[in-house]
């Protein structure tokens, strides 16, 4: 009778240990060794994951800051106020032309206010120079 095949690997020994215990342990090892490899990069990630969330939060912030920061700009009072210190007015409805008009308009000479030149508002001195930042 000839011995069956798998029964000869489980009882291959060498110096008192069988092989199939030997190759349950390395598979054993190499299972524990990928977990550990696993769970390093999965750390990894999850603190990627965390610095790039803090990151969306931060911007989202700014954003918010950037848009009441344009908001406050664009207001129309101050914007009145602004281009009245510039020396500009609205545009007289005399002013106004048709399509019929335009080439006389175009041939006319332009006569161009002279008015003070255009400075910069002076800063508050309470506004951060960069919203968001403080001073």
């Amino acid at each position: 009778m000839t011995p069956n095949p798998v029964q000869a690997l489980f009882d291959w020994k060498v110096r008192g240990i069988r092989w199939i215990e030997i190759i349950g342990f390395v598979v054993v090892g190499a299972l524990v060794f990928s977990v550990y490899i696993a769970k390093a990069a999965a750390a990894r990630e999850s603190a990627e994951i965390s610095r790039l969330e803090h990151d969306i939060a931060e911007t989202r912030q700014r954003v918010r800051l950037l848009r009441a920061e344009a908001a406050r700009l664009e207001q129309p009072g101050r914007l009145e106020a602004l281009s009245r210190g510039a020396g500009l007015a609205p545009v007289p409805a005399t002013r106004q032309a048709d399509e019929a008009r335009l080439a006389e308009l175009k041939a006319a000479p332009v006569v161009t206010a002279t008015a003070a030149p255009a400075t910069a508002p002076a800063a508050d001195p309470a506004a951060p120079s960069v919203p968001g930042e403080p001073r």
